[in-house]
């Protein structure tokens, strides 16, 4: 986590952008992620150089015939000619690095720079070298770019919204990726699903903090194992960065509406590891629709369990929130997509969270959904969150930054040895067959029993001679007033 020093200066950065005209989010975050990129670029290309020096091994500079475009080189320009400079020379440089058929130098074709002035981007030079990123290692070099993303606070088109952090390590958790797995997010924003699970991967193959990975297997986990797609050109500039920033050199990120049969598409039994807060607002044309799919409805939300359903391989798990409304709605397509997570999946759990863990981007409430494709449901396993460490309304301020959560990490891990069944606590299983019984339902409301505290009231007439008596003393007491 990042000291109180560095988050000022990510807070300063962030006013400075506000004030000198940048006030939509997403497009300050994209032009501070391309200035931050821009740094790191020759701090990465330095470390290349040394490691060759060391190694033998043969390295040629990416700013071989570029010197100009260094980070070091420009910020030492002029006022007058600093702007110029880096939209005209620098960040064209930027935008074409990489192999020629790089996913990165693909969707950075259509990028502009938009800084607007020369002293907002002095401003924002000397802020960024004051954060001193080149020094920082690579955990900390993410977790600064990682708190310039959860400034984004305001809801995009379509439903989307920033997942807070904590869900998300909840989530990565209980999906538990592993080594050789391949992960993917079908609407990965600016990828916080894929990042935590990189790093949850690289934790659990540390010994004594050293990695234990071979280089042939770090290889395929930086290659070939993280993926993601986004309909939203500039959320998939902002995940691909992202990902770079972790330390991935060549991140899968792929543009594309993953409900359609646009290419590029999901494949079908591809994929281990599913991690993923789709869109689920509003509804599709039919005519976008790709034919893949069984359940007839146009809801985002059903569309993308069922695509999920489809890109797990057998034994694939899935870590997926979903409004709440997917638990209990009537339709015909509601009840479809239940029946697909209990007779088709082994649905594990599902875990009701209260309306304000999305605020103050929305209060919808909502749920997580962990099922493994390729076996019928036996029992599932409820719980009702209540808390998550931070209040539940629209300043969601930190409270522990736990809440419930260590609670269902440990009692989901323990679950069968446990076989929770009392319906008064906050977890407890129930059988399919009773599910089935109540149309699929999975609202831990349909299951719980409330237990109600008795409570005596006095008599009617007792209560009315106690208001009679009282009137009389105040009566009393105003008549001495008057004395």
């Amino acid at each position: 986590m990042l000291d109180t020093n560095l988050k000022s200066k990510i807070n300063k950065l962030w006013d400075k952008f506000w004030s000198g005209g940048l006030s939509n989010p997403i497009t300050a975050i994209e032009q501070m992620s391309y200035l931050i990129f821009m740094k790191r670029i020759e701090d990465e290309d330095e470390k290349r150089i040394r490691e060759a020096g060391f190694t033998g091994e043969r390295y040629t500079s990416i700013f071989k015939g570029h010197e100009d475009c260094k980070w070091s080189r420009w910020i030492t320009k002029p006022a007058e000619t600093i702007l110029d400079h880096v939209r005209d020379k620098v960040f064209p440089f930027m935008r074409n690095i990489g192999d020629g058929d790089s996913l990165y130098k693909e969707y950075m074709k259509g990028a502009n720079f938009g800084v607007p002035t020369a002293s907002l981007l002095i401003e924002a030079v000397n802020i960024i070298n004051d954060m001193h990123i080149k020094e920082q290692n690579q955990d900390t070099q993410g977790d600064i770019y990682e708190y310039l993303l959860s400034e984004l606070t305001t809801a995009g088109k379509n439903g989307q919204f920033r997942t807070p952090r904590h869900i998300i390590s909840m989530m990565v958790d209980l999906a538990d990726p592993k080594i050789g797995d391949k992960v993917l997010d079908p609407a990965c924003g600016t990828a916080g699903f894929l990042v935590n699970a990189y790093q949850h991967i690289l934790q659990a193959n540390k010994k004594e903090g050293v990695s234990t990975l071979t280089p042939a297997k770090k290889r395929i986990l930086d290659d070939d194992s993280i993926s993601g797609y986004d309909i939203d050109e500039t959320m998939t500039r902002i995940a691909l960065m992202n990902l770079m920033m972790h330390g991935i050199k060549k991140p899968n990120i792929k543009r594309a509406n993953t409900l359609s049969d646009a290419e590029p598409r999901i494949s079908d039994n591809t994929y281990d590891v599913i991690l993923a807060n789709p869109p689920f607002k509003g509804s599709l044309n039919e005519s976008e629709i790709s034919e893949r799919f069984r359940i007839k409805t146009t809801k985002t939300e059903l569309l993308f369990l069922e695509l999920m359903y489809l890109a797990l391989t057998p034994s694939g798990r899935c870590s997926v929130i979903v409004p709440e409304g997917v638990l209990f709605g009537n339709s015909n397509a509601h009840k479809r997509v239940r029946e697909i997570l209990l007779t088709d999946c082994r649905l594990d759990a599902v875990i009701s969270m209260p309306s304000g863990v999305f605020k103050p981007y929305a209060g919808v409430s909502t749920a997580v959904l962990f099922f493994t494709k390729g076996e019928p449901t036996k029992k599932v396993w409820l719980y009702k969150m209540e808390a998550d460490g931070y209040s539940l309304d629209d300043k969601r301020t930190f409270i522990d930054g736990n809440g419930d959560i260590p609670e269902i990490l440990e009692k989901f891990k323990n679950r069968e040895k446990e076989n929770p069944i009392d319906r008064k606590k906050k977890y407890f299983f129930v059988l399919v067959e009773e599910i089935k019984e109540k149309n699929w339902d999975l609202s831990i409301s349909k299951y719980r029993e409330i237990e109600y505290e008795e409570v005596k009231y006095e008599k009617p007439e007792v209560l009315k001679k106690r208001i009679l008596d009282l009137e009389e003393e105040i009566v009393k007491g105003l008549r001495s007033l008057k004395i």
